[in-house]
């Protein structure tokens, strides 16, 4: 619908930005801290882009009062950011590492003074070496008391100081991924036990929510999750379809779980014709369905355009991780869905759609279907930035990409949707997980290079100050 007049973003709007702990932080050895499944995964040949690891990332760890004061200078209302489960038990769980507490509750305590909202995100990826070894980390029930008992730790550390917290981060990709594709830790091709992990992560999420309720936790705690809203490519009934079925897979087969407690129909059929769906016990329903979000974290970068994929049809393909744009193969699910590209969109170099209408679709998608507030905890551009020799950065491409998405939220508010915030991703430059640091997202660049050789020292980008024009006018000339 076209409205004759967009309303105005809510006055207590979170205009915020993002990282995650493996991807700023550094001292991946320092004070007391553990090792996670990603400082092995970086170390296997092949994996990462040049070889690129977060052992200094951009050394976030050390210089986070000189990020927090860019953010102040900015005027950034909100700054999600993810704790390092290893810095607080080093091996998963046992004596909690005091040093590793301390520097969350240091960064807290810095964001609060410069009135930023922390939101706070439980998981981000890096789970403990410790447990993997142990019990196959995401592949045990084990999982669920261990991540539990780690996050009501961070509750009581936190307590009061923290209103926003997300469970999970993203566990759509980090499932996939780490078990289908291959692409991050544990680095496993099988669907079978990439159903039954992903199982066992909705119970650890619902666990974790159910637990900050008990506690009575003043603030709001979801999930935060991958929305990739499906297009059919045309009208042909056989696309339509398998759009729908895109939807049920790869969206509703998460988002149903974390706001109803219940897989969708169609997709856990077909599952278990197949003999890929999750082992359930008894108690696992009424606990899915205790776990009830606050709000749910949206990640939106780009949308997924689909045609019919008969049962001899492709597969998995490869992803673009080296920046060449056209270099991504086709992929799909044979007798469901395959990926094709939209002809009405434009794609950056690493070959993702760049359509903010789509984020409009997808936030009115979830309001229809779930009812429940959004924070919108990702969105942005990684792009090439260049760095001129007056030390400017000039990346007007960001900025319009940027603007057009924040424009798309505002017609959704118009829509009716209820949005409690906007995280950028990221705030500074940082390790982009598979595509090293020669893909940068930040509103402040940070000086390295793909090689990982620079002084790391920090320069605000135009869009530095496009989006504190924004956030100084709460939205209301975009």
């Amino acid at each position: 619908m076209e409205h004759k007049q967009l309303d105005q973003f809510p006055t207590n709007f979170l205009w915020g930005s993002a990282s995650a702990a493996y991807q700023v932080e550094g001292a991946w050895q320092e004070d007391g801290k553990g090792v996670s499944v990603w400082d092995e995964f970086v170390r296997i040949p092949g994996k990462t882009f040049k070889g690129t690891n977060g052992d200094v990332a951009v050394d976030h760890y050390h210089r986070y009062k000189e990020d927090v004061a860019l953010m102040k200078e900015q005027g950034l209302k909100a700054y999600r950011f993810s704790v390092a489960w290893t810095r607080i038990f080093p091996n998963g769980r046992g004596e909690i590492n005091q040093k590793g507490l301390q520097f969350y509750i240091d960064l807290v305590d810095e964001l609060i003074d410069n009135q930023i909202e922390p939101v706070l995100t439980l998981y981000h990826w890096d789970l403990p070496q410790a447990l993997q070894d142990e019990y196959q980390g995401w592949e045990s029930r084990k999982i669920v008391e261990d991540f539990t008992n780690y996050a009501a730790t961070l509750f009581e550390a936190l307590r009061g100081k923290v209103k926003y917290w997300v469970s999970l981060n993203e566990q759509n990709i980090f499932i996939s991924h780490g078990y289908l594709m291959a692409s991050h830790p544990p680095a496993v091709s099988d669907p079978k036990r990439m159903y039954q992990a992903n199982h066992y992560a909705n119970l650890a999420n619902a666990a974790v929510i159910k637990k900050f309720h008990e506690m009575d936790m003043p603030g709001q705690i979801g999930p935060s999750f991958a929305y990739g809203p499906n297009y059919a490519l045309d009208s042909d009934p056989k696309n339509v379809l398998a759009a729908e079925d895109a939807e049920d897979l790869n969206a509703h087969f998460w988002m149903d779980v974390y706001l109803f407690g219940k897989y969708p129909i169609a997709a856990m059929k077909m599952l278990k014709e197949q003999g890929l769906a999750p082992t359930m016990e008894a108690g696992d329903e009424e606990l899915l369905a205790a776990g009830k979000p606050d709000f749910l974290g949206i990640n939106y970068y780009q949308t997924n355009t689909v045609v019919f994929n008969p049962l001899d049809g492709v597969g998995m393909g490869k992803m673009n991780t080296t920046g060449e744009k056209g270099s991504t193969e086709e992929s799909g699910l044979p007798g469901v869905f395959k990926r094709v590209e939209n002809p009405f969109v434009e794609r950056t170099n690493w070959d993702w759609e760049i359509d903010p209408e789509g984020l409009r679709i997808g936030l009115r998608r979830i309001a229809s279907r779930y009812r429940i507030p959004v924070l919108i905890t990702e969105n942005g551009l990684g792009e090439y930035d260049k760095l001129t020799e007056d030390k400017e950065i000039h990346d007007d491409y960001r900025i319009d990409y940027l603007n057009s998405h924040v424009h798309a939220i505002k017609e959704a508010i118009t829509d009716g949707v209820e949005v409690l915030g906007y995280c950028t991703w990221s705030y500074t430059d940082l390790l982009s997980w598979l595509n090293g640091y020669q893909k940068r997202y930040g509103f402040v660049y940070v000086e390295q290079d793909e090689n990982q050789n620079g002084t790391l020292n920090r320069y605000k980008k135009d869009s530095f100050y496009w989006y504190q024009k924004v956030i100084s006018e709460n939205g209301a000339n975009v």
